[in-house]
């Protein structure tokens, strides 16, 4: 099996010098390529002095994830593509478990590793932890993350299990499947595009698997930071996107239930003194309402699925049934 490990960077010196040599140290089986969005510092030519081996893409302009990856991953031969963020980093043998994985199992089309927090190496990372779902109304979750809740790894997720969505921190995908689903959606530009061609991954039949005997480390918030609104206004307007697409069922009603639960939030960043992010949720839905006529034209040649959720509200499930951890 011929595997790319694919990093998207722009303007990440910084990072590739930190998380860069895991990679390149841990990566033996695979071919490793820097996917560069329009860098205008000096990581391209620092990543050609100091690590020759690395490969790399130069895209013509910053298309953010989405498009950066669509644009790179087209001048790339391989038959599994690792999409990997430039801040993270690998462990030893990083490889082995999930060559293994699609080597049992011809249907499977997505894996994630776990993912820890770099940091704190003993927590789940916050994006993707040990493996993504989603509720009824969109909202994403994950093993080892619920919400704020993050847990400790204590090897209670080492296991290989079924999932709805792979982090895009650390993504594996075969190319052939990334062509037949027409890569990313770039309306997205960035944060949930993975959750979308996940859904669209599964809707056709295809596993979506998490892979915990492989782990690597994430600092997170390289791009954007959970504090900056514009990654509130990404989450809020994508996760509707995601809906629209792909969510089988009575769309009308989970979309008017997703539209209150949204007013709530945005009330929840007022009650928090945080009101451009209320204002980023108010930008998200009039982009998605302005965007629903592209997006109904996209759902009439995907197909759909009832059955792609496990809880019908994590926000129920959270904060009034008090349940904090996957595991209840």
């Amino acid at each position: 099996m011929k595997v790319a490990v694919v990093i998207l960077n722009w303007n990440g010196k910084k990072l590739i010098t930190e998380f860069l040599p895991s990679v390149v140290t841990h990566s033996e089986k695979a071919t490793v390529y820097i996917a560069d969005n329009a860098s205008d510092d000096d990581s391209v030519s620092y990543i050609k002095e100091y690590f020759p081996s690395v490969k790399i893409v130069q895209n013509k302009i910053n298309g953010g994830y989405a498009k950066g990856y669509n644009d790179a991953l087209k001048d790339i031969e391989a038959d599994v593509f690792c999409l990997l963020n430039n801040d993270v980093e690998v462990s030893k043998d990083w490889l082995n478990p999930i060559i293994e994985t699609y080597n049992n199992d011809s249907k499977i089309a997505i894996l994630q590793p776990k993912i820890l927090d770099y940091k704190q190496k003993d927590k789940f990372e916050y994006a993707g932890a040990a493996g993504g779902f989603i509720d009824k109304f969109g909202y994403p979750y994950c093993r080892g993350r619920i919400f704020d809740t993050i847990e400790n790894d204590q090897n209670q997720y080492n296991d290989i299990v079924d999932i709805f969505w792979a982090s895009g921190a650390c993504l594996f995908i075969k190319k052939s499947v990334f062509q037949d689903l027409n890569g990313f959606d770039e309306s997205f530009f960035a944060h949930m595009e993975e959750i979308d061609l996940c859904w669209r991954a599964k809707n056709i039949g295809l596993k979506v698997k998490y892979v915990g005997t492989s782990t690597v480390y994430h600092l997170g918030g390289g791009t954007l930071s959970a504090v900056n609104p514009k990654k509130t206004y990404l989450n809020f307007r994508n996760s509707l996107f995601t809906l629209v697409k792909n969510a089988g069922g009575r769309l009308w009603f989970i979309i008017f239930i997703r539209l209150i639960l949204d007013a709530i939030a945005g009330l929840h960043f007022i009650l928090k003194l945080k009101p451009k992010h209320t204002l980023a949720i108010i930008k998200a839905h009039f982009s998605f309402y302005a965007n629903l006529k592209r997006l109904f034209t996209q759902r009439k040649m995907l197909q759909h699925t009832k059955n792609y959720y496990n809880t019908p509200s994590i926000i129920y499930r959270y904060f009034v049934a008090r349940k904090k951890y996957f595991n209840s």
